[in-house]
Order: C-alpha cells, then structure tokens, then sequence
C-alpha cells in the first residue's frame, strides 16, 4: 500500500544532506521534467517581480524566492520530514519507532508541483512552486506532468494499493483512476453535511498515521476504511471513495 500525500506551501528549513542531485531521487522517469522545473526556478528568482506574479507570493514573502534561488546549493532533507503544517502535525511521523517508523518510509509519498512524486527518503531542499504556480512562457504545470507523472502513478497502482490524500489541484497534476480517496465532511445535530475545508488535513493526517502504523496490507477501499474506524474514524464507504464523518 501507498499513502499519497499532499505536500505543504510551508517548509521546514535548513537541511543536513548534501546539495540536490536530480538521480538521487526515486522514480526516474520524471528526471528530466525536475531539472528543467529547478534549473527555471533558478533563473526566475533573478527577477523578483515576475517570480512573485509567477508563485503567487508577496514582497513579504521574498524568502520564498531566496529558497528558489538556492535549489542547487542548499542543504536538504528526507521529504517527509521537509513538508510541515496541519495534515503532517497529525502524521507525527518523527514519533514513530521502530518497525513502524520502517513501514511509514515505504508506504508514505508525496505529491509535488516541483518533484512530482517523492517517497519519504528522497532528499529534497526547500522550495516554492504549489500545483496552481504559472512559470513564464511554459505551459501549465498540470500539462507538463501529465505525460511523464500519470505513467509512474499507474506502475506503482498495479503493483500496489493507493490511497490518494492529495488535493484536487495536486491530483490533476497527475491522475490515478482507482485509487481510493478520501474526502471529509462535517456533520451537525439535524444531519446536515458540509464540506470541511482547513481541517480536513488534520482528519487526513490521521488516517495516514493509522494506515502507515498498521501491520496488516489493505488491498481494497473496505479494508482501508475498517483500518480508520479501528482508530476511532467514523468512514463511509461508496465503491473506492471514502468518506471521514465528524461531528460540527
């Protein structure tokens, strides 16, 4: 089984690894693409106007392009310890021991704008690009990792199971027909449902924590949803979408 994480716009700084070397990544398929999209971040960053329209930033938030700038030269870190906020607060990955710890390396991936898709070892600077970001003169991102994306994506669904926690704009980067999702709704005294939006990370984050602790290797959406109600998750079921519950 694979849980297929969505990544986060803020990131942990830093990083005691060696600089960033495209072939020490996994998947490499998407090699070429990655180079191309660092080698652009690069040179966008000379220009800070045009690199803030491009990544949606502010002035205020120049450090972002710093990062940028820096993708050849900065320290880096595993993936999934470089991503941070809401959905990896509930991860906690960094409390896992031991053979849990183990099994959350390799089922645990991440969706990315800049990368793709990363495994959680693959060792990674910090970054700005999300799936929404529009680089000068180039296509969408979404055009551009279709091609090379929803073929690594479909591999590694015919080998093994995936649950798909990404987002909708970082699933159209690059789609995976049969994976399980999972969305999640709020539901009050008088049974009306609403669509959770901020939170629905945390809700994420503990059903990646629960799949990636568990022993057992669900090959279906009903075994991941009895998983997630054995860790206290109320979840539907409608053929390979799921649906997490919670009290309003």
């Amino acid at each position: 089984m694979i849980v297929l994480l969505p990544p986060s716009e803020t990131k942990r700084a830093g990083g005691d690894g060696p600089s960033l070397t495209i072939d020490a990544l996994s998947s490499p398929a998407l090699h070429p693409l990655r180079a191309a999209l660092v080698d652009e971040l690069v040179a966008l960053s000379a220009d800070r106007e045009t690199c803030r329209r491009a990544l949606g930033i502010t002035a205020a938030q120049d450090g972002e392009i710093d990062r940028n700038a820096a993708l050849l030269t900065s320290g880096t870190l595993p993936a999934i310890h470089r991503y941070t906020g809401v959905l990896y607060d509930a991860l906690d990955v960094d409390s896992l021991r031991g053979a849990t710890a183990a099994r959350a390396r390799a089922r645990l991936a991440v969706g990315s704008a800049l990368f793709g898709l990363l495994r959680a070892d693959d060792p990674i600077p910090a970054y700005r690009l999300s799936a929404g970001s529009k680089l000068p003169g180039q296509p969408t991102l979404a055009a551009r990792w279709r091609p090379v994306l929803e073929p690594v994506l479909a591999d590694i669904a015919a080998g093994e199971l995936v649950v798909d926690l990404r987002s909708g704009s970082y699933a159209a980067l690059g789609r995976l027909p049969g994976a399980v999702t999972v969305d999640v709704l709020s539901e009050n005294s008088s049974g009306k449902r609403t669509v959770v939006s901020h939170f629905n990370k945390a809700h994420k984050g503990r059903l990646a924590r629960a799949l990636v602790s568990s022993r057992s290797e669900p090959d279906d959406a009903g075994k991941v949803a009895a998983l997630a109600r054995r860790a206290g998750m109320r979840v539907e079921r409608t053929g390979d979408e799921l649906t997490i519950v919670i009290a309003a």
